[in-house]
């Protein structure tokens, strides 16, 4: 990890593991989450899992899988500019999307509906869930016992209800402290990837078009970069060399301002950092245009309507799922059966969807409603 920042978080200022276990002998603590991430089954079933586009619509989009590499790529880069723990880091952006159902965002905003009454459905609360009793890899313990700054930056959000029932690791969203500097990275990292890799496929889709982003200033203003320098380009090489410059654009944007908050708050801990406003952080004038991206592609690339076509037919399949399995638990595979004796049917429903792949849950529908499907 190289030369850290004293308030970057370590082996040593860390809250540990909930169960302690020996040292790693030939890897650092986060190392060691980082590897059991890598190999759990949640992070596995990633690759079949949608970011806008659904799998099987082409090979070259977009999944979980690739994205969370993405956003552990330019985190860890962030990351080690700034003398802070890139292994943390890398471990957080990895499983940051471990609890996403399929059909990305469609998916979640439906099952958090049928979860209605029931607690509700939060991608970031069943990414912990996961990493925290889910998966089934050790003999000494549910989960993967990870450490706690891993487990502190997977929860992005959390309301106070939730956090109240989360203790040590809710409080600080009921105390308003900022999670670690390693956290803040993979927040904006992820904002980093997922905006600037829609543009990329949703051009490849042909959803959007050229002209429609030549409307966006930091689009543009790329292009026009990339074709001073290579006015002879061919249209994706073009794409891949503004898109690349925009990412760039961004990452240097976000190192520059983080290092300038960090000068002037000088925080001597990890404590300080808690206790401080966000130190990483865009400046004003890139978070305008990021918000312009984000419009546009809210506009022309999430509403266009053949992905809404797409989420329609996803709720539909989420929703009756559900319903199915609410209404006869029998239904359900013997694991979850048993979990929703000793939790509740809607939550053991809820872990089984979640974790479905985009086509598991297409085949799963049908074997329930299709007329000669078994």
């Amino acid at each position: 990890m190289g030369d850290l920042a004293p308030y970057a978080v370590s082996d040593i200022n860390s809250n540990g593991r909930a169960l302690v276990e020996p040292r790693p002998k030939a890897r650092s603590e986060f190392q060691r989450d980082r590897d059991r991430i890598v190999h759990s089954t949640a992070f596995r079933r990633l690759e079949y899992k949608t970011q806008v586009f659904v799998n099987h619509e082409g090979d070259l989009f977009r999944t979980r899988l690739t994205h969370s590499i993405e956003v552990a790529q330019i985190a860890r880069s962030i990351a080690r500019a700034l003398r802070l723990n890139d292994d943390l880091t890398e471990a957080i952006a990895l499983a940051h999307d471990l609890g996403h159902t399929p059909f990305g965002h469609a998916g979640q905003d439906a099952l958090n509906e049928c979860m209605q009454g029931h607690g509700g459905f939060e991608h970031n609360l069943q990414s912990l869930r996961i990493v925290d009793r889910l998966e089934e890899r050790y003999g000494a313990f549910d989960g993967l016992n990870l450490m706690f700054e891993t487990r502190e930056g997977i929860l992005k959000h959390c309301s106070p209800s939730r956090a109240r029932e989360l203790g040590e690791l809710g409080r600080r969203f009921l105390e308003g402290r900022q999670p670690s500097l390693e956290a803040q990275i993979c927040n904006l990292a992820d904002e980093i990837a997922y905006n600037n890799h829609d543009v990329d496929d949703g051009l490849r889709s042909g959803l959007l078009t050229l002209e429609q982003l030549e409307q966006v200033s930091l689009f543009s203003r790329h292009a026009a970069e990339a074709d001073a320098e290579f006015p002879r380009l061919s249209t994706r090489r073009r794409v891949h060399e503004t898109v690349r410059r925009m990412i760039d654009a961004q990452v240097t944007d976000l190192l520059a301002e983080s290092a300038r908050r960090i000068s002037a708050t000088a925080p001597g801990t990890l404590a300080d950092v808690h206790a401080a406003t966000p130190l990483i952080a865009f400046t004003d004038a890139m978070r305008a245009e990021n918000r312009a991206l984000k419009i546009f592609l809210r506009d022309h690339l999430y509403q266009h309507f053949q992905v809404l076509r797409m989420t329609s037919k996803a709720r539909r399949i989420i929703c009756d799922l559900f319903g199915a399995f609410v209404a006869d638990p029998r239904l359900l595979p013997p694991q979850y059966q048993e979990m929703a004796a000793s939790e509740s049917v809607p939550r053991a429903t809820a872990d089984y969807i979640a974790g479905m792949t985009d086509r598991y849950s297409t085949k799963e529908y049908r074997r329930l409603f299709a007329v000669g499907e078994m």
